[in-house]
């Protein structure tokens, strides 16, 4: 799948793509705070990221929980970060924990499973491999 980035104005940039087996195209937009020049108008970049995390995780334990017939009603996941001090003025995403909160229903033979399916994430395991980018200049042709 072949991702096209578009710039549709101001601070606001887009993600073209069409995913595999469908036919109509998705258009995932960002944008930038006001106060760094955007309008504010999509979440930015980094916090697509970060959500795909745990969206990703997410449909592995919604998948776990359909196969078992669990409910999933009173089942969250809750991501947060831990950032450390890499410079002056500068911090970098050091941790990112994802609690799976349960109700008190939910059956404890399945504690370990849901949290072993939640690691299956594609987008963490992509991250823990470091895939290598190269980035380069094309004269595009008319």
């Amino acid at each position: 799948m072949d991702i096209v980035i578009t710039f549709p104005g101001g601070k606001r940039v887009n993600a073209e793509f069409t995913p595999v087996g469908d036919a109509a195209p998705e258009v995932i937009a960002t944008d930038q705070p006001v106060k760094y020049g955007g309008d504010g108008s999509a979440p930015t970049p980094f916090n697509y990221f970060l959500a795909s995390i745990g969206t990703c995780a997410g449909i592995f334990v919604l998948s776990f929980c359909q196969k078992n017939s669990i409910p999933t009603e009173g089942i969250t996941l809750e991501q947060t970060h831990e950032y450390i001090t890499d410079g002056p003025g500068k911090s970098k995403l050091a941790k990112i924990i994802i609690d799976i909160k349960v109700p008190p229903d939910f059956p404890e033979k399945y504690y370990d499973a849901i949290v072993r399916v939640a690691d299956q994430c594609a987008v963490k395991k992509t991250i823990m491999e470091q895939p290598q980018f190269e980035v380069k200049t094309v004269v595009a042709r008319t």
